[in-house]
């Protein structure tokens, strides 16, 4: 922008010398300019010419060799840790540049490495996480449970067969703790904390499953609350399940993998009610697809968000209160992520 004001100015008749005054600089700096201008044009005078400032130091095949030795574990090269800091990254370089052909890095400091890695970028500081598929079958599994869920859909708008078969999203959601206050918590007072006030210190009691099942068809909600989530509690889940619904009706149920489901004791209990139910599992790792899931993430936000009680029995209490609740005014969950576009034939 300078150097275009300067030949702005020199257009216009101004002097080199109040040229340098107005724009608070020196002459050589407006003469060099105006040399620049007119041995390689008026563009030509704008940018910066090629070659200015300190030659590099570091080849680009040096900096390749920083960064190949990032992409590498530390403990493969014979460290301790884990993952690289640039201090200890530095200190490798230092110690093995010569012997690899790179003399121009044996005195790298910490920051010229952080330097070289942003520029690329990489980050062997860093962890990111990723979900690797073990199940061979995972596209055919998702196109399964896609198809319950487009059925369902389908029988929402244009209404369900004369002969209705249930079908209902299942899991367990283990884990739900029990804390108990060791101090009451604070109401909200105006003008001194807006915020409930509580104390850190909890009594723990222990923790209770809750297995449940979401009928996508009326949104009811069908739950169980035991100590544990074994083969037996889910055989007492399917009891209740058998009872809710007419005999001659198919029960179909979206589920995971849990050993609970394909044990030996749960084949025995279908094996006596031939052509009851219809298991359609989820993927390794696909839990992503199960409906319920919703529900259990609007549970923890609404109710187990903060919950405190004296018991477990109470925590059983508060959470069947939850569900006939939940049941006043059902909610019907519906699959919507890609439904419509994915292809599920």
């Amino acid at each position: 922008m300078q150097r275009a004001e300067i030949l702005l100015r020199h257009h216009r008749g101004e002097t080199v010398s109040g040229i340098a005054a107005a724009l608070r600089t020196n002459r050589p700096r407006v003469e060099r300019c105006l040399t620049k201008a007119l041995e390689l044009g008026v563009r030509g005078a704008l940018p910066d010419l090629p070659g200015r400032g300190r030659r590099p130091t570091l080849s680009a095949e040096a900096r390749a060799w920083v960064v190949a030795l990032a992409c590498q574990k530390p403990e493969e090269l014979g460290y301790a840790q884990e993952l690289w800091t640039t201090r200890l990254l530095a200190q490798h370089v230092r110690q093995h540049a010569v012997a690899a052909g790179h003399p121009s890095l044996q005195h790298l400091a910490r920051g010229t490495v952080s330097k070289i890695l942003r520029a690329q970028p990489v980050q062997p500081h860093k962890i990111e996480y990723y979900l690797e598929r073990r199940d061979a079958d995972y596209e055919a599994k998702m196109k399964q449970v896609l198809h319950v869920y487009r059925q369902v859909e389908l029988w929402h708008r244009v209404g369900a067969p004369a002969e209705l078969t249930a079908v209902l999203s299942y899991d367990e959601k283990p884990g739900i703790q029990a804390l108990e206050n060791t101090a009451p918590d604070l109401a909200p007072v105006p003008g001194q904390h807006a915020r409930l006030g509580r104390d850190h210190e909890c009594v723990r009691h222990g923790t209770l499953s809750l297995l449940a099942g979401i009928d996508l068809w009326s949104g009811e909600v069908l739950g169980l609350v035991r100590d544990r989530h074994r083969s037996a509690e889910f055989i007492e889940f399917l009891q209740r399940l058998d009872v809710q619904y007419p005999r001659e009706a198919r029960i179909r149920m979206v589920l995971d993998n849990h050993s609970a489901h394909i044990s030996r004791e749960t084949r025995a209990f279908l094996a006596t009610v031939p052509n009851r139910f219809e298991f359609i599992f989820t993927p390794t790792h696909g839990s992503w697809l199960n409906l319920i899931e919703s529900f259990f993430g609007k549970m923890a936000r609404t109710l187990l968000r903060g919950i405190r009680v004296k018991s477990k029995a109470e925590l059983k209490t508060r959470i069947e209160m939850y569900l006939h609740e939940v049941n006043e005014e059902p909610v019907v969950f519906r699959w919507k992520y890609k439904l419509e576009t994915l292809s599920v034939a």
